[in-house]
Parts: C-alpha cells; structure tokens; sequence
C-alpha cells in the first residue's frame, strides 16, 4: 500500500470513529430504557453499508479504505459485548438476550439487504 493510503486510513478511520460517537449520543438521548439503542443503529447502518460494498463488488485499496477504515471504525463489536455485559451484570438478563439475537438477525438482514441493492446498481 501507498503512504497515501495510509494517511486516508488514519483520516478516514478518525472521521467514522467520531461519526459512531456523534450517532450513538443523538440516538441514545432521544432513547429512553436499557436497550443499547444508538450502538445498535450504528452497527445495523455499518452492516447494510458494508453489504452495499460488498455487493458493489469494491477491491484494492478502495476496499481497504472502505470497508477496513471507514467502517471498521464505524461499527464496533467491543461496545455491543460490553453493553451486553453491562446488562447482564444488572440483571437485565431478558434486555441483553434480545440485544444479541437482533442485532444478529437484524445485522444480517441489512448486510443481505446492502449487498442486494449494491449488485443491482
């Protein structure tokens, strides 16, 4: 890889980090309950947009600022565990399940539904 696409990793990688925290805080202050609701709006969006490059066939180094640092940054597993966790640890036992199954479901659905939309432009 070039120097150049290095730097448009380290750039592109710190604006979708900051996009996530920006998302995740408007969500989350309109969201009322213990259900992780700006993380999971995130990770859903990240799953369709990135089932969107999938299915517009992205390679090389556009795949690699793309997927790897725009959204790679975007998302995060680390804070959906740790919500999860969270949850658990407050006995919010049935909250933390049904995070996990539909981010699961859900996530899976827009990576399909991303991919679709992405094959067909």
């Amino acid at each position: 890889m070039s120097v150049w696409v290095w730097i448009g990793v380290a750039l592109l990688s710190g604006i979708a980090a900051l996009a996530r925290f920006l998302v995740v805080a408007l969500v989350s202050a309109r969201a009322a309950g213990a259900f992780p609701l700006g993380t999971f709006v995130v990770n859903i969006t990240g799953a369709l947009l990135l089932g969107l490059v999938t299915g517009l066939a992205v390679e090389g180094d556009a795949l690699v600022l793309l997927g790897a640092a725009t959204l790679g940054s975007y998302t995060t597993f680390s804070t959906w565990m740790l919500e999860t966790q969270r949850l658990t640890e407050d006995g919010e036992l049935p909250v933390a399940a049904f995070n996990i199954l539909l981010s699961l479901f859900v996530g899976v659905g827009a990576i399909a539904l991303g991919r679709a939309i992405g094959m067909h432009i």
